[in-house]
């Protein structure tokens, strides 16, 4: 840009570190990463919407007309927050069944009682 002249406050700026071993920076460094960080990481364990639950779900085998049931009936169980991939996965190692056979036993309606019963839903 013509005319344009940028203030430099890089000295202003340093002096508050001037007198930090790398160590010391490297650290503080990690430190303001973690700050920026962690509140990205707490939401994503917190939070998940039907869209990422489908996504999952085609990344397991599944079709989007067998996600799309699955993710409805898994809000309806109040089981959303464990993510739908676990609720099948979590039926899959209790019956022996293969994940796709537990997905799809659960979309025809079977083994909620007992997903909610491990992940403790409503």
């Amino acid at each position: 840009m013509k005319g344009f002249r940028r203030e430099d406050d890089y000295l202003t700026r340093r002096e508050s570190i001037a007198d930090l071993s790398d160590a010391e920076l490297k650290e503080r460094f990690w430190e303001n990463v973690a700050k920026i960080v962690d509140p990205l990481l707490d939401q994503a364990k917190k939070f998940t919407s039907p869209s990422i639950e489908r996504s999952v779900l085609l990344r397991m085998g599944f079709s989007s007309l067998e996600a799309q049931p699955l993710v409805e009936m898994a809000i309806d169980h109040g089981l959303m927050g464990y993510g739908v991939g676990h609720v099948v996965y979590v039926v899959h190692k209790d019956t022996g069944l293969s994940l796709r056979d537990a997905g799809l036993k659960l979309i025809e309606g079977e083994y909620w009682d007992l997903a909610k019963e491990k992940l403790g839903g409503k």
